[in-house]
């Protein structure tokens, strides 16, 4: 299995601030995230998605070339502000992340470009906006890749588990990335943005690097290597502590066993110190 690996250096577009921004006119607060009605139930998926791409293209928030966020603002008429959309993650590669987070907004035309990836987690309420009128913002700001991801087995909430879209250039709109399962059963789909195929696996978001035919490591299996480790840890301890007790015991033994030869000794050296007294005696 493989480990996260950083991502090549990007070059960075200039940022374009194009005038202030009267945050006061805005019908919402650009610093408060969006809350979605059914959090809970795309919360766990979410934090799949947003663990590995933070440690392989964010360095952990640390690079300055590579915006990762989720459910905040993005405009698309610069026009009106208060036109917009909200993904639930979204990437944007070669673009100053300090310049957008200062604007508390995503502006494509002062970054420079759309984000280059676009993912909506389904719930029971944003299911249908997700497949629908979400699809055609963001081909209409001309996000190079949107994808979908359903939780539930049946995909009852997308229609489909898993689901992918890659802009047409010219034509204005998307066509759908192949889906594959051959040959692990796991349905998974390339996304050319990434270099990574995103997977759905019984519920749960994973990615696979085709260039290495290997998963990547994610929260979740982290956290079952960790206490796999901390059990081996565990049990190697206790094998530890059996064998420094079977080392004491024996100690104990031998020290037993030494204390009795010395009395034996001490009571044959009595006895022959009592024979000579009396053979001297007679």
């Amino acid at each position: 299995m493989a480990t996260t690996a950083p991502a090549p250096a990007i070059t960075m577009l200039p940022y374009h601030e194009q005038g202030a921004i009267d945050y006061a006119r805005l019908d919402y607060d650009p610093d408060e995230p969006v809350l979605k009605p059914e959090a809970m139930e795309q919360e766990q998926p979410m934090h799949e998605f947003l663990g590995l791409l933070a440690s392989r293209f964010t360095d952990f928030g640390q690079r300055p070339d590579t915006f990762l966020s989720s459910n905040t603002i993005i405009c698309y008429d610069p026009r009106n502000l208060n036109v917009r959309v909200s993904p639930d993650v979204y990437l944007a590669l070669g673009v100053d992340t300090r310049a957008i987070r200062q604007r508390k907004l995503y502006l494509p035309w002062e970054a420079g470009k759309p984000p280059d990836w676009v993912l909506e987690v389904a719930s029971s309420s944003t299911g249908p906006e997700d497949v629908g009128r979400k699809r055609a913002i963001y081909a209409r700001i001309g996000v190079p890749e949107y994808w979908r991801f359903d939780p539930t087995k049946q995909g009852k909430y997308h229609g489909q588990r898993l689901a992918g879209d890659r802009l047409v250039a010219g034509a204005g709109g998307y066509e759908p990335i192949a889906l594959t399962t051959a040959p692990d059963g796991i349905l998974k789909g390339y996304s050319a943005a990434l270099g990574l195929s995103l997977c759905w696996d019984n519920g749960w978001p994973r990615w696979y690097d085709p260039a290495t035919k290997t998963y990547l490591t994610n929260w979740r299996q982290e956290r079952a290597e960790r206490e796999a480790a901390e059990a081996r840890v565990a049990v190697e301890q206790a094998g530890r502590e059996v064998a420094e007790a079977r080392v004491a015991t024996e100690r104990v033994a031998r020290r037993a066993a030494e204390a009795e030869r010395d009395a034996a000794r001490l009571e044959n050296e009595r006895l022959r110190e009592q024979l000579r007294r009396r053979q001297a005696e007679s």
